[in-house]
């Protein structure tokens, strides 16, 4: 179990204008986005070095949204057959939000090149301390790229679908895990359907499957990839995300329903957990996490650009210790700034200010951001 990085982040930071136009325009040329990309994230890990933090990310700046990575490097992603579903602040379905592009599975997947393999090098070379790399969790893709009378031609079911998709993420993990990441963290989103009855009930018509089974078969699959990562001084992560794309969300309810069976069962040394606002319900489930293991509170909402008060986060701290020892938790914001690349509902300089409390309430609490 690793103590470092009381002042954490999720990974993804706001994309410039400058960039998202260069990345818009056909007639940009890849070697120019590249350079501008590059100039860029040097901003951004001077600035996070700037704030204190003690890990770095490029913040996800090379990529379309946070599993790009993913469906960009592997191919049969059809997305001109894509399944749009888009969920506003109310969590219900809505036609303004954008909604997160993966396209749906046609054919037997085949992997064109490494996942994060042109994120790492540059990082190696610039980042000024431990590097953190991000990735989808497995989990995220048979649920939004299976679609019935196309994919099951390829893949019998979601699970055949599930397992290559793990066999492909495990290859690429234990090469960030050996290559110089310090620090992995597999982005799960599909853990909050099983907290929330809506979407219990949407995994029973819409999958096919039992909740519970499929819960089980989510935390095998993730189990697998992290155990492919574990190396000494390798610290994993799992961040469990409630919907993030520009400020709004898709599920609610606390982790009781979840709690045991999950912080049990999953192999991770840090869980990255969302606790920005009442929909996330209490800290008691805390009380079932190991006690060898870290909690990330995510406290600070990337969702909103009001700035938290350090009095405020700092007392939610001592109620989360309650049901957890506070020599294991860390302190983050509750997601990525942009978990695509369009970004959360916020500006930049509002970004930096979140990010600075990060730091302030770790030092506070703890005596340091390390």
């Amino acid at each position: 179990m690793s103590l470092r990085y009381r002042a954490d982040h999720v990974g993804s930071l706001l994309r410039p204008p400058e960039l998202l136009e260069a990345r818009q325009n056909p007639a940009t040329d890849p070697k120019q986005l590249e350079k501008l990309e590059d100039r860029h994230i040097l901003r951004l890990l001077a600035k996070q070095k700037e704030l204190g933090f003690e890990i770095f990310t490029d913040g996800e700046l090379r990529r379309r949204n946070f599993m790009s990575d993913f469906t960009d490097a592997v191919e049969r992603f059809n997305m001109g057959d894509e399944v749009s579903r888009a969920w506003g602040a109310s969590g219900q379905a809505t036609s303004t939000a954008v909604a997160h592009v993966t396209g749906i599975v046609d054919s037997k997947l085949r992997q064109r090149r490494p996942l994060t393999g042109h994120e790492l090098p540059f990082l190696k070379k610039n980042s000024p301390g431990d590097i953190k790399m991000t990735l989808p969790s497995a989990t995220q893709f048979p649920a939004i790229s299976y679609k019935q009378g196309v994919t099951d031609k390829v893949y019998e079911d979601r699970s055949a679908l599930l397992a290559d998709i793990v066999e492909i993420i495990k290859k690429d993990i234990a090469t960030l895990a050996s290559g110089g990441a310090k620090y992995i963290q597999i982005d799960a989103p599909r853990y909050s359907y099983y907290l929330d009855p809506k979407w219990r009930e949407w995994i029973k018509k819409e999958m096919r499957q039992e909740p519970e089974a499929a819960l089980d078969e989510a935390i095998r699959a993730d189990n697998a990839c992290l155990e492919a990562a574990r190396k000494p001084g390798v610290t994993l992560a799992i961040h469990l995300c409630r919907g993030n794309n520009r400020s709004h969300w898709y599920a609610e309810g606390g982790y009781d329903a979840i709690a045991e069976k999950l912080f049990g069962m999953l192999k991770v040394d840090r869980f990255s957990l969302e606790y920005d606002d009442e929909r996330a319900g209490t800290f008691e489930p805390l009380r079932f996490v190991p006690k060898d293991r870290i909690v990330i509170l995510g406290l600070i909402t990337t969702k909103k650009p009001q700035l938290e008060k350090c009095d405020d986060v700092v007392r939610r701290i001592h109620e989360a210790a309650k049901y957890f020892p506070i020599e294991n938790l860390t302190i983050s914001p509750q997601c990525g700034f942009a978990s695509t690349a369009e970004g959360n509902l916020l500006t930049e300089d509002e970004q930096w200010a979140k990010l600075k409390l990060v730091v302030d309430v770790a030092k506070r609490v703890w005596g340091t951001a390390a």
